[in-house]
């Protein structure tokens, strides 16, 4: 077993729809004004899809790092910076608590401002923005959409090509084209795959529980040890085991005994993933920021 992460066969893992999915965004990226990119905050970097980027490259696109609640406030903003940085608009929002949306919406009219002249010019005044919103699986995509349109939400009349799978979303003066989460087809680093493992975009019947636990409780552990610690009970030089020697005093922590008074590991994974993607471990980020090499003035 290697306890610092998951099998790599293990993840290589594509599901048709997704192909379907992709081509769908292919042939809609034309009829939408900008794009809305969805990324975990807690890791912003893993769960930048490739593919989408490829796809959407023509348009205005603006990074939202959702589920900012569950990811270490400090790190969030460093990676706001990194996206501004790079010239990208970003917001750190918390769709589940309907929070920011209002300055979601400046953003978007904001990166909009050229397009908005044309129209205004050619008295296209009452015309809405089109924005297609794009994610992965388990990035929050319909929670954002119900937070975005509040009580405004309809659904929009049906329209020539629209695909299974995809909808339009009248919103005040915008309509949103929600696509299903897509991952792409290879993951070429395994900590990409194995991040996305530990939020839950990649689907847990296809991975083996106890090398998820042992990679995340091994990860989490070198960055925050204070929240492990606390967490489980543990000393602080039972951050020193291996993973899987970890997972096994937790389980023991936690009266997770069978028979012979040995450990039900397995049990014990499925508890620690749980209350990781719960939040019971504290405010969490497993990615930070690259660091960018200041261009002198």
């Amino acid at each position: 077993m290697n306890g610092d992460g998951i099998n790599r066969r293990a993840i290589q893992w594509f599901p048709g729809h997704m192909t379907k999915t992709l081509r769908v965004m292919e042939k809609e990226i034309r009829n939408v004004d900008c794009v809305l990119q969805l990324l975990d905050a807690r890791i912003p970097l893993s769960s930048l899809n490739p593919e989408i980027q490829r796809i959407t490259a023509g348009k205005p696109h603006l990074y939202l790092l959702n589920k900012a609640d569950l990811a270490d406030p400090e790190i969030t903003a460093q990676w706001v910076e990194y996206f501004h940085r790079a010239g990208a608009g970003c917001l750190a929002v918390t769709s589940r608590q309907g929070g920011g949306m209002g300055n979601v919406k400046k953003l978007i009219l904001s990166q909009l401002t050229q397009l908005m002249e044309k129209r205004a010019n050619k008295g296209m005044t009452g015309a809405k923005i089109r924005v297609m919103v794009v994610g992965i699986p388990n990035v929050g995509k319909s929670t954002f959409i119900n937070s975005f349109a509040g009580q405004a939400r309809t659904k929009a009349e049906d329209r020539p090509g629209v695909t299974r799978g995809k909808q339009w979303v009248s919103v005040e003066n915008f309509d949103l084209l929600d696509m299903p989460g897509v991952l792409w087809p290879k993951f070429d680093s395994l900590e990409t795959a194995t991040n996305l493992a530990f939020i839950g975009s990649i689907k847990d019947d296809i991975l083996d529980i106890e090398e998820l636990a042992t990679g995340l409780i091994s990860q989490v552990s070198r960055l925050y040890p204070e929240q492990v610690a606390q967490r489980y009970k543990l000393d602080p030089q039972a951050l020193e085991m291996p993973p899987y020697d970890l997972l096994e005093e937790i389980g023991r922590k936690r009266g997770m005994l069978i028979s012979g008074g040995e450990v039900n590991t397995q049990r014990a994974a499925i508890m620690l993933v749980d209350e990781f993607r719960g939040s019971k471990w504290g405010r969490i980020s497993l990615e930070r920021p690259p660091v960018r090499e200041r261009v002198e003035e």
